[in-house]
Protein backbone atom coordinates (compact mmCIF):
# COMPACT_ATOMS: atom_id res chain seq x y z
CA UNK A 1 0.00 0.00 0.00
CA UNK A 2 1.11 3.82 -0.73
CA UNK A 3 2.38 5.40 2.47
CA UNK A 4 0.63 8.75 3.74
CA UNK A 5 2.95 11.15 1.66
CA UNK A 6 2.28 9.28 -1.75
CA UNK A 7 0.11 11.47 -4.15
CA UNK A 8 -2.82 9.75 -5.34
CA UNK A 9 -4.28 9.80 -8.70
CA UNK A 10 -7.13 12.44 -8.54
CA UNK A 11 -9.31 9.95 -10.76
CA UNK A 12 -8.58 6.53 -9.74
CA UNK A 13 -9.40 4.95 -6.31
CA UNK A 14 -7.18 2.56 -3.91
CA UNK A 15 -8.15 -0.95 -4.84
CA UNK A 16 -8.32 -3.91 -2.67
CA UNK A 17 -8.03 -6.96 -4.58
CA UNK A 18 -8.57 -10.73 -3.24
CA UNK A 19 -8.96 -13.68 -4.82
CA UNK A 20 -9.94 -17.01 -2.36
CA UNK A 21 -8.73 -19.43 -4.96
CA UNK A 22 -6.44 -19.18 -8.04
CA UNK A 23 -8.11 -20.64 -11.18
CA UNK A 24 -7.18 -23.59 -13.45
CA UNK A 25 -5.72 -21.29 -16.35
CA UNK A 26 -4.52 -18.33 -14.34
CA UNK A 27 -1.04 -19.39 -14.47
CA UNK A 28 -1.73 -18.96 -18.22
CA UNK A 29 -3.13 -15.78 -18.38
CA UNK A 30 -1.18 -12.39 -17.42
CA UNK A 31 -2.55 -10.85 -14.39
CA UNK A 32 -4.51 -7.96 -15.21
CA UNK A 33 -7.08 -5.94 -12.71
CA UNK A 34 -9.42 -5.48 -15.58
CA UNK A 35 -10.13 -8.87 -15.56
CA UNK A 36 -11.85 -8.76 -11.63
CA UNK A 37 -14.19 -5.79 -13.10
CA UNK A 38 -17.92 -7.25 -12.47
CA UNK A 39 -19.71 -8.85 -15.47
CA UNK A 40 -23.17 -7.20 -15.93
CA UNK A 41 -25.42 -9.81 -14.38
CA UNK A 42 -28.32 -11.14 -16.17
CA UNK A 43 -31.77 -10.01 -14.76
CA UNK A 44 -33.49 -12.48 -12.85
CA UNK A 45 -36.54 -13.94 -13.85
CA UNK A 46 -39.86 -12.34 -11.94
CA UNK A 47 -40.19 -14.58 -8.74
CA UNK A 48 -44.27 -13.98 -7.41
CA UNK A 49 -44.70 -13.02 -4.05
CA UNK A 50 -44.20 -15.94 -1.48
CA UNK A 51 -47.77 -16.95 -0.38
CA UNK A 52 -48.07 -18.10 2.82
CA UNK A 53 -51.34 -20.28 4.66
CA UNK A 54 -54.22 -18.02 4.85
CA UNK A 55 -52.75 -15.35 2.51
CA UNK A 56 -53.69 -13.94 -0.70
CA UNK A 57 -51.69 -12.38 -3.01
CA UNK A 58 -52.00 -8.82 -3.00
CA UNK A 59 -53.62 -6.99 -6.09
CA UNK A 60 -50.47 -4.74 -6.40
CA UNK A 61 -48.17 -7.20 -7.59
CA UNK A 62 -46.97 -7.37 -10.95
CA UNK A 63 -48.01 -10.57 -12.08
CA UNK A 64 -52.17 -9.28 -10.59
CA UNK A 65 -51.57 -6.16 -12.51
CA UNK A 66 -50.42 -7.51 -15.90
CA UNK A 67 -53.32 -10.12 -15.85
CA UNK A 68 -55.89 -7.13 -14.67
CA UNK A 69 -54.67 -5.22 -17.67
CA UNK A 70 -54.49 -7.73 -20.45
CA UNK A 71 -58.59 -8.93 -19.32
CA UNK A 72 -59.72 -4.99 -19.62
CA UNK A 73 -59.56 -4.56 -23.32
CA UNK A 74 -60.73 -7.81 -24.07
CA UNK A 75 -63.99 -7.65 -21.74
CA UNK A 76 -64.49 -3.70 -22.91
CA UNK A 77 -64.64 -5.28 -26.29
CA UNK A 78 -67.38 -7.59 -25.38
CA UNK A 79 -69.18 -5.26 -23.70
CA UNK A 80 -69.43 -2.93 -27.20
CA UNK A 81 -70.10 -6.34 -29.17
CA UNK A 82 -72.90 -6.57 -26.98
CA UNK A 83 -74.27 -3.31 -26.43
CA UNK A 84 -73.82 -2.47 -30.27
CA UNK A 85 -76.16 -6.34 -31.31
CA UNK A 86 -78.66 -4.14 -29.00
CA UNK A 87 -78.79 -1.33 -30.62
CA UNK A 88 -78.59 -2.90 -34.00
CA UNK A 89 -81.82 -4.93 -32.74
CA UNK A 90 -83.71 -1.96 -31.36
CA UNK A 91 -83.15 -0.05 -34.54
CA UNK A 92 -84.51 -2.49 -36.80
CA UNK A 93 -87.71 -3.07 -34.53
CA UNK A 94 -88.06 1.11 -34.62
CA UNK A 95 -87.59 1.19 -38.46
CA UNK A 96 -89.60 -1.57 -39.86
CA UNK A 97 -92.57 -0.36 -37.47
CA UNK A 98 -92.03 3.13 -38.75
CA UNK A 99 -92.39 1.66 -42.64
CA UNK A 100 -95.72 -0.23 -41.16
CA UNK A 101 -97.37 2.64 -39.65
CA UNK A 102 -96.64 4.95 -42.84
CA UNK A 103 -99.24 2.43 -44.90
CA UNK A 104 -102.02 2.88 -41.80
CA UNK A 105 -105.09 4.73 -43.62
CA UNK A 106 -105.17 8.72 -42.74
CA UNK A 107 -108.45 8.51 -41.81
CA UNK A 108 -108.25 5.41 -39.68
CA UNK A 109 -104.79 7.38 -38.02
CA UNK A 110 -107.71 10.74 -37.56
CA UNK A 111 -110.08 8.55 -35.85
CA UNK A 112 -107.65 7.82 -32.95
CA UNK A 113 -106.95 9.74 -29.76
CA UNK A 114 -103.52 8.16 -28.74
CA UNK A 115 -100.14 9.47 -28.15
CA UNK A 116 -96.67 8.08 -28.34
CA UNK A 117 -95.85 7.60 -25.17
CA UNK A 118 -97.10 4.37 -23.81
CA UNK A 119 -93.94 3.40 -21.56
CA UNK A 120 -95.57 6.02 -18.53
CA UNK A 121 -99.38 5.23 -19.31
CA UNK A 122 -101.74 2.39 -20.78
CA UNK A 123 -103.35 3.15 -23.76
CA UNK A 124 -106.23 1.25 -25.66
CA UNK A 125 -104.73 -0.58 -28.88
CA UNK A 126 -107.34 -2.37 -31.26
CA UNK A 127 -106.61 -5.32 -32.69
CA UNK A 128 -108.28 -6.13 -36.17
CA UNK A 129 -107.87 -9.68 -38.61
CA UNK A 130 -109.50 -9.16 -41.19
CA UNK A 131 -110.74 -12.01 -43.60
CA UNK A 132 -108.80 -10.62 -46.40
CA UNK A 133 -107.55 -12.93 -48.59
CA UNK A 134 -104.29 -12.06 -51.23
CA UNK A 135 -105.46 -12.75 -54.95
CA UNK A 136 -102.37 -15.10 -55.53
CA UNK A 137 -103.86 -17.89 -53.09
CA UNK A 138 -106.37 -20.88 -53.77
CA UNK A 139 -108.48 -19.25 -50.47
CA UNK A 140 -112.07 -19.12 -50.53
CA UNK A 141 -113.22 -15.49 -51.03
CA UNK A 142 -109.45 -13.93 -51.65
CA UNK A 143 -109.65 -10.30 -53.35
CA UNK A 144 -110.07 -10.29 -56.79
CA UNK A 145 -106.96 -7.87 -57.74
CA UNK A 146 -104.06 -6.75 -55.79
CA UNK A 147 -105.19 -3.43 -55.20
CA UNK A 148 -108.28 -4.36 -53.65
CA UNK A 149 -106.37 -6.56 -51.02
CA UNK A 150 -104.01 -3.72 -50.34
CA UNK A 151 -106.74 -1.16 -48.95
CA UNK A 152 -108.19 -4.01 -47.15
CA UNK A 153 -104.97 -4.40 -45.72
CA UNK A 154 -104.07 -0.77 -44.96
CA UNK A 155 -107.43 -0.31 -43.30
CA UNK A 156 -109.07 1.51 -46.17
CA UNK A 157 -112.74 2.25 -46.95
CA UNK A 158 -113.67 0.35 -50.04
CA UNK A 159 -113.40 2.15 -53.06
CA UNK A 160 -112.79 2.41 -57.14
CA UNK A 161 -114.95 -0.74 -57.09
CA UNK A 162 -113.43 -2.88 -54.65
CA UNK A 163 -115.36 -4.77 -52.30
CA UNK A 164 -115.11 -4.23 -48.27
CA UNK A 165 -113.58 -7.28 -46.30
CA UNK A 166 -114.92 -7.92 -42.60
CA UNK A 167 -113.13 -7.81 -39.33
CA UNK A 168 -112.48 -11.32 -38.90
CA UNK A 169 -110.92 -11.13 -34.80
CA UNK A 170 -111.58 -8.26 -32.75
CA UNK A 171 -109.70 -7.65 -29.69
CA UNK A 172 -108.70 -4.90 -27.37
CA UNK A 173 -105.17 -4.67 -26.09
CA UNK A 174 -104.26 -2.33 -22.38
CA UNK A 175 -100.89 -1.84 -23.00
CA UNK A 176 -98.51 0.52 -21.56
CA UNK A 177 -97.50 1.34 -18.42
CA UNK A 178 -96.96 -1.93 -17.17
CA UNK A 179 -99.53 -3.06 -18.28
CA UNK A 180 -100.95 -6.08 -20.54
CA UNK A 181 -104.50 -6.89 -20.51
CA UNK A 182 -106.90 -8.31 -23.58
CA UNK A 183 -110.55 -8.44 -23.96
CA UNK A 184 -111.92 -10.29 -27.15
CA UNK A 185 -115.46 -9.18 -28.59
CA UNK A 186 -117.35 -11.62 -30.74
CA UNK A 187 -117.32 -11.14 -34.20
CA UNK A 188 -120.92 -11.97 -34.49
CA UNK A 189 -121.93 -9.39 -31.50
CA UNK A 190 -124.93 -7.24 -32.24
CA UNK A 191 -123.78 -3.23 -32.22
CA UNK A 192 -124.98 0.09 -33.49
CA UNK A 193 -122.25 1.04 -36.66
CA UNK A 194 -122.63 4.57 -37.31
CA UNK A 195 -124.83 5.33 -40.51
CA UNK A 196 -125.22 1.73 -41.24
CA UNK A 197 -127.84 0.68 -38.35
CA UNK A 198 -127.56 -2.06 -35.89
CA UNK A 199 -125.91 -5.38 -37.03
CA UNK A 200 -122.53 -7.96 -36.45
CA UNK A 201 -120.20 -5.15 -35.32
CA UNK A 202 -117.57 -6.90 -37.75
CA UNK A 203 -119.36 -5.18 -40.61
CA UNK A 204 -118.10 -1.93 -39.63
CA UNK A 205 -114.66 -2.59 -41.36
CA UNK A 206 -116.29 -3.59 -44.65
CA UNK A 207 -118.33 -0.32 -45.08
CA UNK A 208 -115.44 2.21 -43.51
CA UNK A 209 -112.24 0.20 -42.96
CA UNK A 210 -110.47 0.63 -40.11
CA UNK A 211 -112.06 4.35 -38.66
CA UNK A 212 -115.38 3.21 -38.67
CA UNK A 213 -114.15 -0.17 -37.24
CA UNK A 214 -112.64 2.24 -33.97
CA UNK A 215 -115.55 4.13 -33.76
CA UNK A 216 -117.80 1.64 -33.40
CA UNK A 217 -116.03 -0.22 -30.72
CA UNK A 218 -115.73 2.81 -28.75
CA UNK A 219 -119.48 3.06 -28.68
CA UNK A 220 -119.91 -0.28 -28.10
CA UNK A 221 -117.87 -0.46 -24.83
CA UNK A 222 -117.46 2.92 -23.67
CA UNK A 223 -113.93 3.44 -24.32
CA UNK A 224 -111.69 5.50 -26.23
CA UNK A 225 -109.34 3.68 -28.80
CA UNK A 226 -105.95 4.96 -29.00
CA UNK A 227 -104.04 2.87 -31.15
CA UNK A 228 -105.39 0.12 -33.45
CA UNK A 229 -102.83 -2.60 -35.18
CA UNK A 230 -104.35 -4.56 -38.32
CA UNK A 231 -103.12 -8.19 -38.90
CA UNK A 232 -101.18 -9.00 -41.91
CA UNK A 233 -101.65 -12.99 -42.06
CA UNK A 234 -98.51 -13.77 -44.04
CA UNK A 235 -96.25 -11.14 -41.41
CA UNK A 236 -98.18 -12.88 -38.42
CA UNK A 237 -96.63 -16.69 -39.43
CA UNK A 238 -93.32 -15.17 -40.28
CA UNK A 239 -92.73 -13.59 -37.24
CA UNK A 240 -94.16 -16.66 -35.45
CA UNK A 241 -91.38 -18.91 -37.13
CA UNK A 242 -88.64 -16.11 -36.49
CA UNK A 243 -89.39 -16.52 -32.79
CA UNK A 244 -88.69 -19.86 -32.78
CA UNK A 245 -93.28 -20.95 -32.58
CA UNK A 246 -95.10 -20.40 -29.89
CA UNK A 247 -96.40 -22.83 -26.63
CA UNK A 248 -100.15 -22.70 -25.98
CA UNK A 249 -101.85 -24.96 -23.50
CA UNK A 250 -104.83 -26.52 -24.87
CA UNK A 251 -108.13 -27.22 -22.85
CA UNK A 252 -108.96 -30.15 -25.60
CA UNK A 253 -107.64 -31.47 -28.24
CA UNK A 254 -108.70 -29.59 -31.59
CA UNK A 255 -108.38 -31.01 -34.86
CA UNK A 256 -109.69 -28.28 -37.89
CA UNK A 257 -109.09 -27.77 -42.11
CA UNK A 258 -109.06 -24.06 -42.22
CA UNK A 259 -110.26 -22.50 -45.67
CA UNK A 260 -111.04 -25.68 -46.86
CA UNK A 261 -107.92 -27.74 -45.64
CA UNK A 262 -104.32 -28.17 -46.83
CA UNK A 263 -105.16 -29.92 -50.00
CA UNK A 264 -107.77 -26.77 -51.30
CA UNK A 265 -105.05 -24.23 -50.58
CA UNK A 266 -105.77 -23.56 -46.80
CA UNK A 267 -104.03 -25.27 -43.89
CA UNK A 268 -105.10 -28.50 -41.69
CA UNK A 269 -104.21 -29.02 -37.92
CA UNK A 270 -104.50 -31.50 -35.25
CA UNK A 271 -103.53 -30.47 -31.90
CA UNK A 272 -103.41 -32.29 -28.50
CA UNK A 273 -104.78 -31.71 -25.47
CA UNK A 274 -102.02 -29.67 -23.17
CA UNK A 275 -98.94 -28.08 -24.25
CA UNK A 276 -98.00 -27.56 -27.67
CA UNK A 277 -95.53 -26.12 -29.67
CA UNK A 278 -96.88 -24.42 -32.93
CA UNK A 279 -95.19 -22.66 -36.13
CA UNK A 280 -96.19 -19.91 -37.91
CA UNK A 281 -98.56 -21.60 -39.70
CA UNK A 282 -100.10 -23.76 -37.62
CA UNK A 283 -100.54 -20.85 -34.72
CA UNK A 284 -102.15 -18.67 -37.75
CA UNK A 285 -104.63 -21.51 -38.26
CA UNK A 286 -104.99 -22.17 -34.37
CA UNK A 287 -105.68 -18.28 -34.07
CA UNK A 288 -108.71 -18.73 -37.00
CA UNK A 289 -110.35 -22.07 -35.87
CA UNK A 290 -114.07 -21.82 -36.40
CA UNK A 291 -115.14 -25.47 -36.88
CA UNK A 292 -113.25 -28.19 -36.05
CA UNK A 293 -112.84 -31.65 -37.69
CA UNK A 294 -113.09 -34.96 -35.65
CA UNK A 295 -109.57 -35.98 -34.59
CA UNK A 296 -108.63 -39.00 -34.65
CA UNK A 297 -109.44 -41.74 -32.06
CA UNK A 298 -112.11 -41.58 -29.64
CA UNK A 299 -111.01 -39.17 -26.86
CA UNK A 300 -112.89 -36.09 -26.44
CA UNK A 301 -112.01 -32.80 -28.80
CA UNK A 302 -113.37 -29.86 -29.65
CA UNK A 303 -115.16 -30.99 -32.39
CA UNK A 304 -117.19 -33.49 -29.71
CA UNK A 305 -117.49 -31.12 -27.10
CA UNK A 306 -118.53 -28.12 -29.48
CA UNK A 307 -116.68 -25.06 -30.23
CA UNK A 308 -118.03 -21.46 -30.84
CA UNK A 309 -116.95 -17.98 -31.01
CA UNK A 310 -115.96 -17.19 -27.64
CA UNK A 311 -113.15 -20.05 -27.75
CA UNK A 312 -111.41 -18.69 -30.69
CA UNK A 313 -111.24 -15.62 -28.96
CA UNK A 314 -109.83 -17.56 -25.93
CA UNK A 315 -107.51 -19.47 -28.68
CA UNK A 316 -106.31 -16.00 -30.02
CA UNK A 317 -105.32 -14.15 -26.48
CA UNK A 318 -103.33 -17.97 -25.58
CA UNK A 319 -101.20 -17.23 -28.96
CA UNK A 320 -100.66 -13.64 -27.90
CA UNK A 321 -99.53 -15.13 -24.33
CA UNK A 322 -97.22 -17.24 -25.88
CA UNK A 323 -95.42 -15.05 -28.41
CA UNK A 324 -94.67 -12.97 -25.12
CA UNK A 325 -93.85 -16.16 -23.21
CA UNK A 326 -91.23 -16.23 -25.72
CA UNK A 327 -89.91 -13.26 -25.64
CA UNK A 328 -89.40 -12.35 -22.41
CA UNK A 329 -88.43 -16.00 -20.67
CA UNK A 330 -84.97 -16.14 -19.54
CA UNK A 331 -84.60 -19.70 -21.10
CA UNK A 332 -84.75 -17.64 -24.27
CA UNK A 333 -82.68 -14.94 -23.84
CA UNK A 334 -79.62 -16.38 -26.07
CA UNK A 335 -81.89 -17.41 -28.53
CA UNK A 336 -83.93 -13.77 -29.04
CA UNK A 337 -80.56 -12.08 -28.36
CA UNK A 338 -78.34 -13.74 -31.26
CA UNK A 339 -81.58 -13.69 -33.38
CA UNK A 340 -82.58 -9.73 -32.54
CA UNK A 341 -81.97 -8.18 -35.26
CA UNK A 342 -84.36 -10.64 -37.23
CA UNK A 343 -87.36 -10.99 -35.12
CA UNK A 344 -86.54 -6.96 -34.62
CA UNK A 345 -86.93 -6.06 -38.68
CA UNK A 346 -89.92 -9.17 -38.81
CA UNK A 347 -92.06 -8.52 -35.81
CA UNK A 348 -93.52 -5.09 -37.21
CA UNK A 349 -94.39 -6.50 -40.40
CA UNK A 350 -97.30 -8.93 -38.86
CA UNK A 351 -99.64 -6.04 -39.16
CA UNK A 352 -100.13 -2.55 -40.09
CA UNK A 353 -100.69 0.08 -37.15
CA UNK A 354 -100.13 4.03 -35.97
CA UNK A 355 -97.62 2.88 -33.72
CA UNK A 356 -94.19 4.18 -35.22
CA UNK A 357 -90.30 4.18 -34.43
CA UNK A 358 -91.06 5.84 -30.97
CA UNK A 359 -94.35 4.03 -29.69
CA UNK A 360 -93.45 0.61 -30.60
CA UNK A 361 -90.57 0.13 -28.49
CA UNK A 362 -91.80 1.28 -25.63
CA UNK A 363 -94.88 -0.67 -26.17
CA UNK A 364 -92.51 -3.69 -26.28
CA UNK A 365 -90.82 -2.92 -23.17
CA UNK A 366 -93.04 -2.10 -21.38
CA UNK A 367 -95.14 -5.33 -22.64
CA UNK A 368 -91.87 -7.39 -21.48
CA UNK A 369 -92.45 -6.17 -17.44
CA UNK A 370 -96.16 -6.77 -17.27
CA UNK A 371 -97.98 -9.68 -16.20
CA UNK A 372 -100.01 -11.54 -18.33
CA UNK A 373 -103.61 -11.79 -17.80
CA UNK A 374 -106.34 -14.11 -18.15
CA UNK A 375 -108.06 -14.28 -22.03
CA UNK A 376 -111.53 -12.12 -21.27
CA UNK A 377 -113.84 -12.34 -23.92
CA UNK A 378 -117.43 -10.67 -23.48
CA UNK A 379 -120.17 -12.99 -22.80
CA UNK A 380 -123.33 -12.80 -24.81
CA UNK A 381 -126.82 -13.07 -23.30
CA UNK A 382 -127.85 -14.97 -26.12
CA UNK A 383 -129.09 -14.90 -30.05
CA UNK A 384 -129.56 -11.47 -31.70
CA UNK A 385 -131.36 -10.81 -35.06
CA UNK A 386 -129.17 -12.82 -37.84
CA UNK A 387 -126.88 -14.47 -36.20
CA UNK A 388 -125.99 -12.73 -34.42
CA UNK A 389 -125.26 -12.53 -30.29
CA UNK A 390 -126.61 -10.15 -28.41
CA UNK A 391 -123.90 -8.42 -25.33
CA UNK A 392 -125.73 -6.86 -22.86
CA UNK A 393 -124.84 -3.56 -21.63
CA UNK A 394 -123.93 -4.50 -18.17
CA UNK A 395 -121.88 -7.06 -19.56
CA UNK A 396 -119.96 -4.58 -21.79
CA UNK A 397 -119.56 -1.95 -18.76
CA UNK A 398 -117.81 -5.05 -16.43
CA UNK A 399 -115.70 -5.73 -19.48
CA UNK A 400 -114.49 -2.45 -19.59
CA UNK A 401 -113.76 -1.83 -16.35
CA UNK A 402 -111.88 -4.83 -15.68
CA UNK A 403 -109.76 -3.95 -19.15
CA UNK A 404 -109.28 -0.30 -17.80
CA UNK A 405 -108.41 -1.67 -14.31
CA UNK A 406 -111.45 -0.50 -12.48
Amino acid sequence: MPSDGDKRHPERPEYNVYRSRRGPFSRFRKPSIDSLKEKPRKKPAEVPYPVYSGQTPPDDRPDSRKRSRRKRPRLKWILFAVLGWFVLSVLAFGVSAQIQSMKLDGDARAALDGNPWLLPNAQNILVIGTDSRSPDTLEPGAAQEARCYEQQARGEAPQDGCAGARADTLMVVRGGGGQFRKLSIPRDSYAEIPGQGSQKINGAYAFGGAALQAETVSDFLGIAIDHVVIMNFEGFADFIDAIGGVKVDLPIALCADISGGEANGGWTIQLKQGSNTLDGQDALAYARTRKPSPCPGNAASAFSEGYDDLDRAAAQQRILNGIKGRLTSPLRLPYNFIKGPIIGWTAPKAFVSDLGFIAMPQLALSTAFSGSAEPDVLVPSGPGPDGSLEIPVEERQRAARKLEGG
